[in-house]
């Protein structure tokens, strides 16, 4: 960091302080959007170090994947889920694609991002989107490709407002998004005989992911993994 930016930077956290969304406490000129302490009590999952881990074990049965990981562990009591709701509902997107982007470093060694050759986000409805004005899981998508070097594809479509998720039962979200991801034609060529990795925030149920991984899957030679930014505890 030069030394300007690093002024630039002293002066905008003085008019207008950031704070860290995990603890609350004020960032340093050198932490990003949480602070250290914090990013180092991350409660990791480390799931895409073990074989037939419970995320893929949700979908076992259900719709064929490759691969399934998210990086860290959602809960609602947990002040990390702050993460979840600024990136989500406070105009922070910027933050989950610095964090996918360190996901991506962190685990490529693991090997779990061998082989991709796509990112597809999970869309939102043209009208949550105007409302909202972004889709998170395309934030997170970018900061995959940025480390990955490997190109996001719109490959999806939302075609029904199905409304939140938040409060539904496992059934309830499961019916709710059935029929309401389709694919975007123009793009499917793109994604004939590729590994593509789905990407969304959170999975809890994983009607979402399992609706958008069926319309995948519709493309000739195409196979899925899943990544999210957070899951909840599934075992």
């Amino acid at each position: 960091m030069s030394k300007l930016t690093e002024w630039g930077r002293a002066l905008a956290d003085a008019l207008m302080p950031r704070t860290c969304p995990v603890c609350g406490n004020p960032l340093h000129a050198d932490e990003r959007y949480i602070c250290r302490a914090c990013l180092v009590a991350l409660p990791r999952t480390h799931l895409e170090d073990v074989e037939f881990n419970a995320m893929e074990q949700l979908f076992a049965g259900k719709v064929p994947i490759e691969r399934a990981t998210g990086y860290f562990y959602y809960q609602k009591t947990s002040p990390y889920a702050q993460i979840l709701f600024d990136i989500k509902y406070r105009n922070r997107p910027q933050m989950g694609q610095w964090l996918t982007s360190r996901a991506a470093q962190e685990m490529r060694a693991s090997g779990f991002f061998d082989g991709i050759g796509a990112i597809v986000p999970v869309p939102l409805h043209p009208s949550k989107r105007a409302e909202r004005g972004y889709n998170q899981s395309d934030y997170l998508a970018r900061g995959l490709a940025e480390a990955l070097g490997v190109p996001v594809v719109q490959a999806l479509k939302s075609t029904r407002a199905h409304g939140s998720q938040t409060r539904r039962g496992a059934t309830d979200r499961w019916l709710n998004v059935q029929h309401t991801y389709t694919l975007n034609d123009k793009k499917t060529l793109t994604l004939e005989n590729t590994h593509t990795l789905l990407v969304d925030d959170v999975v809890t149920t994983g009607a979402t992911l399992e609706a958008c991984a069926r319309a995948l899957l519709t493309i000739p030679g195409t196979t899925v993994s899943l990544f999210t930014l957070a899951t909840a505890r599934l075992d």
